[in-house]
């Protein structure tokens, strides 16, 4: 009977896709899982939830709720992670203060300086997790999908290497069907490799039936409802001739291309017809508005008669199947720290490539050598990535103050000194947060 342990289960729809999937496989109908989170309101609603799941499909689960992570662990197989180090109240000031500075934020949760400060506050709690890990459940498959992805992979696998983790985002799948639509395709004909660091990974070879369906994707850009779909990601595209997994929100924000003049915001980052064309904040006012909402939204679906069970896509649950279900191999995107997988991309770095699992594990995939435009762009965020990590483990506010001065959209936009300023005030915004660090002094 299979254990699966969800740390940080009050994140509902996270939970409620990834329990629901996991279930849907035979091996894991009669599975325990177990729900941990510190919230007791959000525990309670998740729990009533996964039970409901459980009951709509007749399955023979058992559902464990508790605050208790070593609790939750204790011979687990899986392990998924969706926390948030601080509620809304502690992170909005990623975005807010870099604002003040000129440095406009859409998400700010992956890179820049409001992910970087992300990291910083989460980086100790997930070096916790994995202790418990190794104590309690050593031989478990851990799948984070909290962010900064790229970031806590890094401390996470650098400082536990015999633990078998990797990062997921559906972001690399979700793109791929929006490519499938736009060219008129079904997504069980295309076949792709993918490869870079979370939230900047590109299609370095992306075909339809086996033939190269890029001339399709230019192509279906002419046609102006599909350019708006995704203005960011689609010039970014018309400029490298590889395509990028992430929102075009996102994106705008990994570079100095979008979003260093208001006059470049407005035109790129505010008109586009996707989920996140890039408007400022635009995540921060989204959880704003959620936290006085979930309770409405939660009870609302607790309370429909209507459920769907069907698989999602959700690498998770096809992972844990290929590894401890009915073993059936599974090819999925993940991150992992670049041992000779990506050759212009620095080495024991975190990468987003393709990761094989088996009844062997977790097996990294080599790439080889990514498109030089395409290294060019992301090499430079994933230097920044590595001072913050090693800023973070290391307790050196300097490497911090390095990583945001090395950032390509607070560079674009601020002085050296500028920079060192919204630094200060970052971290002693979040002082509370940052037990690793002795002193914040950056001199």
């Amino acid at each position: 009977m299979a254990k699966f342990a969800f740390i940080g289960a009050g994140s509902f729809g996270f939970t409620r896709t990834l329990v629901r999937d996991i279930l849907t496989f035979d091996a894991f109908k009669d599975a325990v899982i177990a729900l941990m989170d510190v919230d007791d309101d959000r525990l309670g609603y998740i729990t009533k939830a996964v039970e409901k799941i459980v009951k709509a499909g007749n399955y023979g689960a058992r559902v464990i709720s508790t605050k208790n992570r070593q609790e939750a662990l204790d011979g687990a197989d899986g392990v998924l992670c969706t926390i948030l180090n601080g509620d809304v109240d502690i992170w909005r000031y990623d975005v807010e203060i870099p604002k003040e500075f000129g440095v406009d934020i859409n998400v700010g949760d992956t890179r820049g300086p409001a992910g970087i400060f992300r990291a910083l506050r989460t980086i100790p709690v997930m070096l916790d997790i994995c202790r418990d890990i190794e104590k309690y459940c050593p031989n478990a498959v851990f799948l984070n999908y909290t962010n900064p992805m790229a970031m806590l992979c890094r401390a996470m696998q650098s400082r536990f290497p015999k633990l078998k983790i990797s990062g997921l985002c559906h972001s690399v799948q979700g793109t791929a069907e929006m490519l499938a639509r736009w060219i008129g395709a079904p997504y069980d004909e295309i076949s792709f490799t993918c490869a870079g660091i979370n939230h900047q990974a590109f299609y370095t070879d992306y075909r339809w039936k086996n033939k190269d369906a890029y001339p399709l994707i230019r192509k279906a850009m002419e046609d102006p409802a599909i350019y708006n779909e995704e203005i960011v990601r689609n010039e970014m595209f018309l400029l490298l001739d590889y395509y990028p997994t992430e929102s075009s929100g996102h994106n705008s924000e990994y570079n100095a291309w979008f979003r260093k003049r208001p006059d470049l915001i407005e035109k790129f980052c505010t008109h586009g017809t996707g989920w996140n064309p890039g408007l400022y904040a635009y995540i921060l006012k989204e959880y704003q508005n959620r936290k006085e909402t979930w309770r409405g939204d939660i009870e609302k679906w607790l309370k429909d008669p209507n459920i769907d069970l069907k698989r999602g896509h959700e690498y998770a649950a096809f992972i844990f199947n290929a590894v401890f279900g009915d073993r059936t191999p599974y090819k999925f995107n993940g991150n992992v720290l670049n041992n000779g997988l990506i050759d212009n991309l620095p080495q024991g770095a975190c990468v987003e490539v393709p990761v094989l699992a088996s009844i062997h594990g977790l097996e990294a995939i080599k790439v080889g050598k990514l498109p030089d435009q395409i290294a060019a762009l992301v090499h430079t965020s994933s230097i920044c990535e590595e001072l913050a990590v090693e800023g973070s483990l290391r307790g050196d506010p300097r490497k911090v103050y390095q990583a945001v001065a090395f950032d390509p959209l607070s560079s674009a936009v601020l002085g050296i000194r500028e920079i060192k300023q919204m630094t200060e005030k970052m971290l002693l915004q979040n002082k509370e947060y940052l037990p690793q660090f002795s002193s914040l002094a950056l001199d």
